[in-house]
């Protein structure tokens, strides 16, 4: 296996609450080309399971992840 070219675009927005307060959500989309799509998913995934600022902010707000070949 050989990544031979990757992206990753971080979506935060931010969404205000019942209470008036304000709460933050992230979309994760890397896009990696020389893998196919199970191979990317399972790679993403695993980045996403050790990452430092995943870790930092893992049950604090929602994240979704996503891979797109390319």
């Amino acid at each position: 296996m050989r990544i031979t070219d990757s992206a990753v675009v971080a979506e935060v927005q931010v969404h205000t609450t019942p209470e008036g307060g304000f709460t933050l959500s992230a979309a994760l989309h890397a896009e990696l080309s020389g893998v196919d799509q199970a191979t990317a998913d399972q790679l993403v995934e695993g980045a996403h399971a050790i990452c430092p600022y995943s870790h930092a902010t893992r049950g604090n707000i929602p994240v979704t992840v996503d891979a797109t070949v390319a």
